[in-house]
């Protein structure tokens, strides 16, 4: 029995050295990349569109494939899986590694509570994901939805546009002091470190949610983005929330970015307020539709 549990230890380094040596080269050659400088001849040139190949847009915490809920008329309720054969395999939620850096967020007792009653009633008009009613995303579930994002970088400015409801931010260099409102998208304050653009965001409200599977913030958030080029095609995403009010301690989720290329590289029309008018505003029609 020794033998042969040592001859599946033997085995399992195996497999797994060949891995865990590659992982090491690709960071070492990810942090020995010196990307092309940008308009200011001093900096990484971020210039470009940009996209995850991730399903964190769904969940970000792992999670297998499952289904969504049904959206129909009337009540706003969840339905079993079971029951979702209307929507078919459209209305599935495809699997994920997920981007949470330890796999689970650490919410208070009570904010967990929410989350699962987020989760339960995400199609809820009143009380339910804010993307359902074409809502601004926030930060920083702007950039790993599965809708591409452009950044333009000049010499002393740079805003990030996402194709996702024409969302825009300005990213400022210069420090305003605090936001002097909160708002869907916040306020972007930015510096360089190194080869790595450091973006603070704060005076965001509380009505932004992290995915579709509940995940939320108050309105005491704040996060910290680093943006480091990981290669000619890649960016290596970082984010600290930051939320006393919400989580236990601060927290980090990560992930790659890729840019598009060709003729992809372009940001299409997503205005998708149009698609919720009659979801939103359908039942003060004087003749409903049928």
């Amino acid at each position: 029995m020794i033998k042969f549990v040592a001859a599946l230890a033997v085995v399992g380094l195996a497999v797994t050295a060949p891995a865990m040596a590659q992982a090491q080269a690709k960071s070492k050659a990810a942090a020995a990349y010196k990307a092309p400088r940008g308009p200011d001849g001093k900096h990484p040139d971020l210039n470009g569109v940009w996209q995850v190949m991730n399903s964190a847009g769904w969940d970000i915490e792992p999670h297998a494939a499952r289904a969504a809920l049904q959206l129909r008329p009337g009540p706003f309720v969840p339905v079993p899986a079971k029951s979702v054969l209307a929507l078919g395999a459209v209305g599935a939620v495809p699997a994920g590694l997920g981007i949470v850096e330890g796999g689970e967020i650490p919410y208070t007792a009570d904010a967990k509570k929410q989350r699962d009653a987020n989760r339960a009633n995400y199609t809820d008009l009143n009380s339910g994901d804010p993307e359902v009613k074409c809502y601004l995303p926030g930060v920083p579930r702007a950039n790993y939805m599965h809708l591409p994002f452009q950044i333009f970088q000049s010499e002393k400015s740079m805003i990030i546009a996402y194709e996702y409801a024409g969302a825009v931010r300005n990213i400022l260099f210069t420090d305003p002091g605090p936001a002097p409102v909160d708002s869907w998208m916040g306020q972007s304050v930015a510096k360089w470190e190194g080869d790595s653009l450091v973006v603070t965001v704060s005076g965001m409200n509380d009505r932004t949610w992290f995915d579709r599977a509940g995940n939320f913030h108050s309105d005491q958030m704040t996060v910290v983005e680093r943006w480091t080029p990981t290669g000619p095609t890649t960016i290596r995403y970082e984010a600290t929330i930051t939320d006393p009010n919400t989580f236990t301690k601060p927290w980090k989720m990560s992930f790659n970015l890729y840019k598009r290329q060709g003729e992809d590289a372009r940001l299409n029309q997503f205005k998708c307020v149009e698609f919720v008018e009659e979801l939103m505003y359908g039942d003060l029609r004087k003749e409903p539709l049928k």
